[in-house]
């Protein structure tokens, strides 16, 4: 029987919640631990172990001291089109961007730009799976996570892509 364990991890962009099974990381996210137990509906693994790994990849992240994640991925929330773009995404580099429109051509899945921002919008695994790095040809285009477009334009920034701006610095 498949169990998930969950774990906050504060973070420069707001509290982000983890959930791992025994496969990998299967969901993460801005909110509540709650709304991922409720999408998961998997019985709760009280195991702090599980999600060790993931938070310290996280924490030296946000340190700049990691630039990447090799921790397992559970895809269980994704299938077909939606897992084929993701995980073409997840092999995105840090620091660099992608557009809607090239990210579509490179998962060959004939899944349209404008197709592209829904799955991003979908991401079950944000961060790990960079949705950050997806932007519109003529700028930073939307994100759903934490604060919004701000949280990416962060995001971007401590990645390199983005210069700061005054107000970062």
């Amino acid at each position: 029987m498949t169990t998930v364990a969950f774990a906050e991890v504060p973070t420069p962009v707001g509290p982000f919640v983890l959930a791992v099974t025994e496969d990998g990381l299967v969901a993460s996210g801005w909110g509540s631990e709650a709304a991922l137990r409720e999408r998961l509906r998997l019985p709760e693994a009280a195991d702090p172990g599980r999600t060790t790994s993931v938070v310290e990849q996280l924490d030296a992240y946000f340190a700049g001291e990691s630039r990447g994640f090799a921790t397992p991925i559970d895809w269980r929330l994704t299938s077909g089109s939606r897992r084929k773009v993701l995980q073409t995404l997840y092999e995105i580099p840090y620091g660099t961007v992608v557009t809607y429109g090239e990210l579509a051509a490179r998962s060959g899945t004939g899944v349209p730009a404008r197709g592209i921002g829904s799955i991003m919008g979908g991401n079950p695994l944000p961060i790990v799976v960079p949705c950050h790095r997806v932007v519109a040809g003529n700028g930073l285009g939307g994100f759903s996570g934490g604060v919004g477009v701000e949280t990416k334009r962060w995001l971007l920034t401590h990645e390199g892509y983005l210069q700061p701006t005054l107000l970062d610095l």
